[in-house]
């Protein structure tokens, strides 16, 4: 008992889901989409339309997730924020009015 317990972590437990190199979800919302305006159209340039939005919408879905997987759940994180937090002087007090150029 001269050394800590050591618990170990697999790689496949902590890495993100991703499906053709892009956050899985949006692949398949831009595999649906794709195959909706493939068969909603029913001709030749509405399938060459459909197999471009895909092969367009997975590279740049997968160049996304090379810079950073967790870029999708980081942009929503980031529409929630205010933009702006009035200063308080604890929790229970008013806020001073905020002028309306910042609303």
């Amino acid at each position: 008992m001269d050394k800590p317990r050591e618990i170990v972590i697999h790689q496949s437990a902590n890495r993100p889901h991703l499906l053709l190199g892009g956050d899985r979800e949006l692949v398949l919302f831009a595999a649906l989409l794709s195959a909706m305006l493939i068969f909603a159209l029913v001709t030749w340039w509405g399938v060459i339309a459909g197999i471009s939005l895909w092969v367009l919408a997975v590279a740049v879905l997968s160049r996304m997730g090379l810079s950073d997987p967790m870029m999708r759940q980081v942009y929503l994180r980031h529409i929630q924020y205010r933009p702006f937090y009035p200063a308080k002087g604890s929790l229970g007090r008013e806020t001073a009015s905020i002028p309306r150029r910042w609303r």
